[in-house]
């Protein structure tokens, strides 16, 4: 018989719990035997006394296990996915995902919404008219076997405990517990039926894990956690002490996913890290024997538009126009007052506050302050310089696509003191390590 109160005071004690404890605790977070305020106080538990890898192992199964697990015995290639960590600019999925459907692999990725200062996969692509984010599980397995590729939201039936775990860490300082954080995104992972997962782990100032070390630390329980449940795994350290992109915001972060898919402008950041990602996912999934074999595969992918194809054939699967990539601008709302905002003084751009830059976005209406709330998906920003570039006085330092001008000008006051131009002249790797 499940005791919440008990479960919770042996972890409150730093006792290592069983894994037919965890299991049946978060049976009872399923069937809602276990309360919100028992969630919570579990949680706290855990954040203070922490869990071994053998424990979070055991959270991570039964959080998998608390709803439905896709399989995919027929396809003729590996199924893969990456998850990032999050930050502002970070459009990755939305390029590398046809990238890797286009070099043979099956990609049933599982995304999510903003939280806080960075951007979400859903977002981004709800920009695009009729895109359905929640196909129905049948079609959702269909598009991946059809088209390669489909973007969807977790629902309420892939790993449903977690879905109500997280909403009470959210408001009980408990996100940032590693064990927590491991379990969360490896039950969703598993819960795809992957063949290898890639981990990008963002670390600096717009990163949940702002120092390079505990980001490190979560890479490497992530790594170990997923190998004892059974799923190969890598991880990259990569910076997020600037935007990626060159955009960010909603619509505009499409806008630039076709760009770089058809090869327009590919910002040499977003490049760097989606190149790194790719190469570790068609290394894992045995589809290319070296990395330097892998990154000619997906060099030849967005060279030939093989790519950009397998995006277009996805926005078409999920209900999108099958034109977007042709004309863009026809589907993709513009915001009503577009300007550039001055750099103020001669320099090198020596910082940004990056978490600072997104919460801008957010208070220009392009994310959430809470759930509720609605997304004006035109808002954003546009044509940012990166950390170490020469800029002179009047030079423009990045556009703000407002709804107003008020929102412009509260939008310019924000930027201003986010960006720091300064002496020297100092540039920052796109990726640091790889685990």
């Amino acid at each position: 018989m499940l005791l919440p109160a008990e479960v919770i005071k042996a972890k409150r004690d730093g006792q290592e719990l069983p894994a037919d404890v965890i299991s049946d605790f978060v049976g009872g977070i399923t069937s809602e035997q276990v309360s919100d305020a028992q969630i919570a106080a579990f949680a706290m538990a855990v954040y203070l006394q922490n869990m071994n890898m053998v424990e979070q192992s055991a959270l991570t199964l039964a959080m998998r296990d608390s709803g439905r697990c896709l399989h995919w015995p027929d396809l003729n290639g590996p199924v893969l996915d990456k998850h990032s960590t999050g930050g502002v600019g970070d459009l990755v999925s939305l390029v590398l995902a046809p990238m890797l459907a286009a070099c043979g692999a099956y990609i049933p990725m599982i995304s999510g919404r903003g939280l806080g200062h960075t951007g979400g996969t859903l977002d981004k692509l709800e920009s695009i008219p009729g895109f359905n984010v929640n196909p129905s599980a049948q079609t959702f397995s269909r598009a991946v076997r059809d088209t390669g590729l489909a973007i969807t939201g977790q629902g309420s039936d892939l790993a449903p405990a977690d879905g109500r775990f997280y909403a009470v860490r959210d408001v009980t300082a408990t996100v940032d517990s590693i064990p927590l954080i491991v379990a969360s995104i490896l039950s969703k992972k598993l819960a795809e039926g992957l063949d290898g997962l890639v981990l990008d782990i963002k670390t600096g100032n717009g990163a949940f894990m702002c120092e390079r070390n505990r980001a490190r630390d979560l890479a490497v329980n992530l790594i170990e956690v997923a190998v004892m449940t059974g799923l190969p795994c890598r991880a990259l350290i990569t910076d997020m002490n600037q935007p990626l992109a060159r955009n960010a915001g909603n619509a505009l972060e499409i806008i630039e996913t076709i760009e770089f898919l058809k090869g327009a402008k590919r910002q040499p950041r977003l490049a760097d890290v989606t190149l790194a990602l790719g190469c570790e996912m068609l290394l894992l999934g045995g589809l290319a024997e070296n990395p330097i074999a892998a990154r000619l595969m997906l060099n030849r992918v967005l060279e030939s538009g093989s790519a950009a194809e397998y995006f277009a054939r996805m926005v078409s699967t999920q209900g999108g126009p099958s034109d977007l990539l042709e004309q863009p601008a026809k589907y993709l709302a513009a915001a009503p007052v577009i300007r550039d905002l001055a750099v103020p003084r001669n320099g090198f751009i020596a910082s940004m506050d990056t978490r600072a830059i997104g919460l801008c976005i957010v208070s220009l209406g392009g994310g959430r302050r809470s759930i509720q709330d609605n997304i004006d998906h035109r808002v954003g920003l546009s044509g940012f310089r990166l950390v170490g570039e020469k800029v002179n006085t009047g030079d423009p330092l990045l556009t703000i696509h407002a709804v107003d001008e008020t929102a412009w000008q509260v939008a310019a006051a924000q930027l201003l003191d986010a960006v720091v131009i300064g002496r020297r002249k100092d540039t920052l790797p796109a990726v640091y390590e790889h685990i």
